[in-house]
């Protein structure tokens, strides 16, 4: 999914996220639901009570006066008659009518009997219910809903005998659970929620970022095997796996330095029996063999000195300094010319850059002397410049390369022979030395190239920082 973040700090957040606000929908829910179960509760009490209370007066007083009672108890939601006879048909049997009425007989102080009725439609005037009248109805009737013959919601109907055999139906208006929202309690979960998110990044930031740091260190090893070690900071298995990581690149430098050093033993040791041959060279030896020795001997001192320049391509034994492109770029020109290369440039860099000036120039030279040797000795140069890089671009008339050879030739003593080194006589460290030497100072070298259109050298180098 293109829309799921990618690092394990937005995935650890984003699964955070959806999880608390899954819980807090769920708890506001269940907090409602339960607030208006216990509302419904309350006030379906009060009306059980309600009932029984008026039951309780209308059985105490004079068969004279309950109708007067009757009258002025029938006020909403609970509305009273004496005219309707004891049902004998259609008792409400159900859990909430036996609740309901198990709760009225709880409230009354002497047993009455009650019964629920379940009616679906109510007819106001058999039930002896007159609504107050409202005003400017013709013929002073009257109308609500119950005339309307509609039934309000939750509505039961229960009947009370009293001691004397009289009758009181009830017509009680139970109250619909309420629907509005609790703004307050759901600011406070809102707010609870927005500071556990809060906390919830905040931990797993701090568990990620050295697993950030650990991620950069592994990418920048292969350029700067010399780079400091990383803080054993974090979670202990965070802390296991940088150490690890120490470890390795403390290992790996010592192999690479033990394996410079015994080449570089070796170089020394071979050069001396090369000088000890040239120098009997100089004895009585017919001029063919003389030069064909010769010869083999200086492409061996040659590759010996092309493998040490490759093993150290990637050292820090120079210091980085500020370097002017423009003028390292003239001298390294002025001097492929001198050796029959026609170089035309374009494009100036304003600023200065850091680099190891010996090793940029080695860099830039390799470049230039493989598209002489390779490209007929008509080679240009472009330098581009942005904000925070330069882009070097050297550009021959060769008969180009296969696109399938075009990461190959980076590799150590790889040469294309059909187009390149039948002619040259390389040793193939060439490319692969320029690129050590640019990747050492965090740039990157790229070749671009089609069959018989020649190759492009792409030289990308980071500008000094302020």
């Amino acid at each position: 999914m293109k829309w799921l973040p990618h690092t394990l700090f937005g995935q650890i957040a984003l699964a955070l996220f959806v999880v608390l606000a899954i819980v807090q929908v769920l708890g506001l829910w269940l907090l409602l639901e339960d607030r208006g179960r216990l509302n419904y509760k309350l006030l379906a009490e009060y009306a059980a009570q309600r009932m029984a209370g008026i039951a309780t007066v209308l059985d105490q007083a004079e068969p004279t006066e309950r109708p007067m009672l009757v009258k002025a108890l029938s006020v909403q939601p609970t509305m009273l008659s004496l005219s309707v006879p004891w049902a004998v048909e259609k008792i409400d049997e159900s859990p909430d009518a036996r609740l309901f009425a198990a709760e009225a007989t709880r409230q009354l102080p002497q047993p009455l009997e009650i019964q629920m009725l379940a009616l679906e439609r109510i007819d106001p005037m058999l039930m002896g219910v007159h609504p107050p009248p409202r005003p400017n109805h013709p013929e002073g009737g009257h109308d609500s809903v119950l005339s309307r013959g509609k039934l309000f919601a939750r509505t039961y109907v229960a009947q009370i005998r009293l001691h004397d055999d009289v009758v009181v139906t009830f017509h009680h208006l139970l109250p619909v659970p309420a629907t509005d929202l609790p703004y307050r309690l759901i600011a406070l979960l809102v707010l609870l929620g927005l500071a556990t998110t809060a906390l919830a990044i905040w931990a797993v930031r701090r568990l990620t970022r050295p697993l950030a740091h650990f991620s950069r260190a592994a990418a920048g090893l292969a350029k700067n095997l010399n780079q400091p070690p990383l803080p054993e900071s974090g979670p202990q298995e965070v802390q296991q796996a940088v150490r690890a990581f120490n470890t390795m690149q403390r290992d790996i430098k010592r192999l690479v330095n033990t394996r410079a050093q015994a080449l570089s033993a070796v170089s020394h040791d071979l050069r001396l029996p090369i000088t000890r041959m040239r120098l009997r060279l100089e004895g009585d030896i017919a001029p063919e063999l003389r030069e064909k020795m010769a010869r083999d001997l200086g492409e061996m001192d040659s590759m010996i000195g092309h493998t040490l320049d490759f093993l150290r391509a990637g050292s820090d034994t120079e210091p980085m300094v500020a370097v002017s492109l423009n003028a390292l770029l003239d001298s390294v020109i002025e001097d492929m010319e001198e050796l029959g290369a026609t170089i035309t440039r374009q494009g100036q860099c304003t600023h200065a850059i850091r680099a190891r000036p010996h090793a940029l120039r080695r860099c830039i030279a390799n470049l230039l002397d493989n598209a002489r040797f390779y490209g007929g000795g008509n080679i240009k140069i472009g330098v581009e410049e942005t904000d925070t890089a330069v882009r070097i671009s050297i550009t021959d008339n060769g008969p180009g390369i296969p696109e399938s050879e075009l990461e190959k030739v980076f590799e150590p003593y790889f040469r294309i022979e059909s187009s390149r080194a039948r002619h040259t006589g390389g040793t193939g460290l060439g490319l692969p030395i320029a690129k050590a030497i640019a990747e050492a100072h965090g740039g990157t070298v790229t070749l671009t190239s089609g069959i018989g259109e020649g190759v492009t050298a792409t030289l990308v180098l980071a500008k000094l920082s302020a």
